[in-house]
């Protein structure tokens, strides 16, 4: 009962993260496994897995954009995503290996 209470409770922290992926239109670009438009998140997390700076790197390219890493479709910028919000969901991403 204990084990289970625990899942629940780590499971909780990843399921916030997915939703603010989902209300930040992430996921109409991206899937948590497989490439959609974009990579998948678990792609993202295994390239930048020995990164020290890959969370800030990503957080910069959440709001800003991006091109050339993962071919000729550019990530487009998105303002409407703040800071705060985007090192949680660059953390996220990381985290999905």
């Amino acid at each position: 009962m204990l084990m289970a209470a625990l899942g629940l409770g780590l499971a909780a922290p990843a399921f916030a993260d997915l939703a603010l992926a989902t209300s930040k239109n992430c996921m109409s670009c991206h899937a948590v496994e497989r490439k959609v438009l974009g990579p998948s998140f678990k792609d993202i997390a295994a390239k930048y897995k020995d990164d020290k700076g890959a969370a800030n790197t990503l957080a910069t390219k959440i709001i800003k954009g991006g091109s050339g890493v993962w071919g000729p479709v550019p990530m487009p910028a998105n303002n409407q995503v703040s800071e705060a919000d985007a090192k949680k969901l660059a953390a996220w991403v990381l985290s999905t290996k």
